[in-house]
């Protein structure tokens, strides 16, 4: 995908798509390739690839490079100057799970905190040449289908809402229980959707995202888009989502208070 131009108003949404660019290029060498695989943990599996390293690498060197100055937390080599006012939020491949598997439900996250608070974030999907990108204020998207701003549908009751989870497996005990309740009410859930359930719920065709266990570089490039799109993502207690943990994410402010009083008893 060549540059894109979406009119976000914010200083760097030039630089966050050079960004996306460079990530693109050195990832999509090793997609459906038979790379080898890495196992992060000892008990369990979380698994990391070349490209992973490769395409946080590639940001990480150009922000270093122009913007010595700002800070980066990235998921693959740690952080670097976190009490920067601008500090880039780098995940690589959301949904590794996905990339080692041959699908393209995964995504490069790209976010950017100041003083703390997201402010500019994108999902890019090289294989199929959709980008997402919104600054809290607005959110667009370009794709095959050209580009359009994103805007969150109108839902106000579980029964009509469409409700999307990465995995229940997420959950647990009591997080577990509340999260079934939701589903229970709702139209219709899919799983396995990891960054693409926010992008499909700032573009209008869910109402819920609901997860737990995530961390920073999960969540603060999806923020902007979110809220940019008009929907509402915090923690399971109404607050910031910035530093991960217990997610929800709504695109009807009027549903994000019904979920979130259904999963009161477990936040945490």
């Amino acid at each position: 995908m060549s540059t894109i131009s979406m009119p976000l108003e914010h200083t760097y949404a030039s630089f966050l798509n050079r960004l996306a660019t460079a990530a693109s290029d050195s990832i999509m060498p090793h997609f459906r390739t038979g790379h080898d695989v890495s196992n992060k943990l000892d008990s369990g599996f979380d698994p990391v690839t070349i490209a992973d390293r490769s395409g946080e690498t590639a940001m990480r060197t150009i922000i270093n490079t122009e913007y010595p100055d700002h800070g980066i937390l990235g998921e693959e080599h740690g952080p670097e100057n976190l009490d920067a006012e601008h500090v880039w939020v780098l995940d690589p491949i959301d949904g590794t799970r996905s990339f080692i598997t041959g699908l393209p439900t995964w995504g490069t996250l790209i976010g950017l905190t100041t003083n703390g608070k997201p402010s500019l974030g994108m999902m890019c999907q090289p294989y199929v040449n959709e980008r997402y990108a919104g600054d809290c204020k607005s959110a667009w998207y370009q794709g095959p289908i050209g580009t359009k701003a994103l805007q969150t549908r109108p839902c106000a009751s579980l029964d009509e809402a469409v409700l999307f989870t990465t995995t229940p497996a997420l959950f647990e005990d009591e997080e577990r229980a509340a999260y079934d309740v939701i589903e229970a009410k709702t139209k219709l859930a899919r799983y396995g959707t990891d960054c693409y359930a926010y992008c499909m719920l700032a573009a209008g065709h869910a109402d819920l995202v609901i997860e737990s266990g995530l961390q920073a570089y999960d969540i603060v490039a999806l923020i902007p888009i979110i809220e940019g799109a008009g929907g509402v993502v915090t923690n399971w207690t109404g607050g910031s989502a910035a530093n991960g943990g217990q997610i929800i994410a709504s695109g009807d402010p009027r549903l994000h208070e019904i979920a979130l009083k259904s999963l009161a008893s477990s936040a945490s």
